[in-house]
């Protein structure tokens, strides 16, 4: 029997509607499962729960199998930190969730579903349980492009040696990842996910990358806790802006 080596995948779900997809899909084909707020509730047998301090109780799960984690801010906030932190990198879950998994789990590959932050203002339902608050869109001066952001979590990644693909059937998305279906993930191999990642890190002109990288390091707006909604009297929105501009450019 031929052994195929398969690369290391972590699925990310977010709880957009379009995340009850995620149900069906045998989990052999991932490395990790790892859900964001009320995403527990779509499957019981993910890995890892990551949530807010200000999680409500009643939301949280009340039984924890024994190989399951919930992850707090006592473990995200420290790996978005090493990552130049939460002024750059964006204070929403999704992101927060995503340098958490490529700092503490180092896949090859990190896969998202109900994680494209758009919600519709035609009365559908804004999550898979109805409708819930659009956090992500919240008058947040570290969201000014989730766009923005959600680029500089793919070239983090990229010089991780990580690849990002969404698996959303959304035709909108905020996230600047490559899209891909679930079956073409599943038959993923070592050697076509090297391909498909040297094609991509072909295109990434280094330089320019670094460059953006210094400009955050300059501004110097690193706040250890986390809590950067305590210093905003610190943070120019505009010197944000220009950040946020460099990062859609690349």
């Amino acid at each position: 029997m031929n052994f195929i080596k398969a690369p290391k995948i972590t699925l990310i779900t977010g709880s957009a509607p379009d995340a009850v997809h995620s149900k069906e899909w045998d989990k052999q084909f991932f490395d990790n499962i790892v859900v964001i707020n009320n995403a527990w509730q779509l499957r019981d047998d993910w890995d890892y729960l990551v949530h807010p301090e200000d999680f409500p109780l009643e939301n949280r799960p009340k039984n924890i199998r024994k190989n399951q984690r919930i992850i707090t801010a006592d473990e995200y906030v420290p790996v978005q930190n090493s990552f130049g932190g939460f002024v750059y990198a964006g204070g929403t879950m999704s992101l927060t969730t995503a340098y958490w998994v490529l700092g503490t789990l180092k896949p090859n590959i990190i896969a998202f579903s109900g994680c494209d932050m758009v919600y519709p203002s035609d009365g559908k339902a804004t999550h898979f349980y109805g409708f819930g608050k659009p956090d992500p869109l919240r008058n947040d001066v570290t969201l000014n492009s989730l766009e923005a952001k959600s680029s500089r979590f793919f070239y983090t990644a990229l010089k991780a040696n990580c690849l990002c693909l969404n698996l959303s059937n959304n035709l909108e998305s905020r996230l600047t990842f490559p899209r891909v279906q679930i079956d073409e993930l599943q038959i993923m191999t070592y050697k076509l996910f090297e391909e498909k990642f040297a094609l991509l890190k072909a295109n990434v002109n280094e330089d320019s990358i670094n460059a953006v990288l210094q400009r955050e390091r300059d501004l110097g707006y690193y706040i250890e806790s986390g809590r950067y909604w305590e210093h905003l009297d610190d943070i120019c929105p505009i010197k944000l802006k220009d950040i946020d501009r460099f990062w859609l450019a690349i």
